[in-house]
């Protein structure tokens, strides 16, 4: 069997079995038993289970940050350099909740096998998560050109808020259909990326939080100057 095919049909069985039971219980002979391969094959390719994880994870990843980015691209074009904040929001997280959210029916094998990443985070994704970063820096530099006077720390809070939904959402989708006894759809993904966009634009744009000024509490107040009085 040519070393190419070999390749495909190991990444083909680890990225199923992954997306139907996860990381920990999937063993590398369950993955040359599907592939129809031998186990020499596996640390021939990858060496190890954690490296066919990474290079699973990486695959898909760089699929999606080359989507995000291009939407990026785009609605900077669009704005003559300067791009709308909600436009630069939807661009990140819109490939993500696309890719991951919808009928079941329609939901791929790639798309469940990122959920699961999402959902348990093994040590070679958290590693991946954590050195690429460089993508996330491109969405930084536009909102910071979208939005000049925004804090420079606000607008790393305010990106991370609008990952921490949209993953939010895929991992918990089905609690989230329970626990609104199906009001909030989740199959209606632009709805869901629109409401996203929203919250996270509104982290960005409201007043920064530290610089607001305290509201006097009159009765904390008194207790103060009367303390004082007793002092002296």
């Amino acid at each position: 069997m040519p070393s190419d095919r070999t390749r495909a049909l190991i990444l083909d069985a680890a990225e199923r079995l992954y997306a139907e039971r996860g990381f920990a219980d999937v063993t590398l002979r369950d993955i040359v038993a599907t592939a129809g391969v031998n186990l020499a094959a596996v640390n021939y390719h990858f060496g190890s289970k954690d490296e066919l994880i990474a290079e699973l994870f990486a695959t898909r990843g760089i699929a999606t940050n080359r989507e995000r980015l291009a939407e990026l691209k785009a609605a900077e074009m669009a704005g003559g350099g300067r791009a709308e904040v909600k436009a630069i929001l939807r661009a990140l997280i819109g490939p993500t909740l696309r890719g991951c959210l919808g009928p079941e029916d329609e939901r791929s094998t790639a798309a469940r096998f990122m959920i699961r990443a999402s959902i348990e985070s093994v040590p070679p994704i958290r590693r991946i998560k954590n050195r690429e970063v460089d993508h996330l820096r491109k969405f930084a530099g536009a909102i910071q050109r979208s939005l000049p006077d925004c804090d420079e720390a606000d607008l790393y809070w305010g990106l991370h808020f609008a990952l921490a939904m949209a993953h939010q959402t895929t991992r918990d989708a089905e609690r989230l259909t329970k626990l609104s006894e199906g009001q909030c759809d989740v199959n209606d993904v632009e709805a869901v990326i629109d409401r996203i966009v929203e919250a996270a634009a509104m982290t960005l744009t409201a007043r920064p939080i530290a610089s607001r000024t305290p509201a006097r509490n009159p009765e904390a107040a008194g207790l103060k100057r009367a303390a004082v009085r007793l002092k002296g």
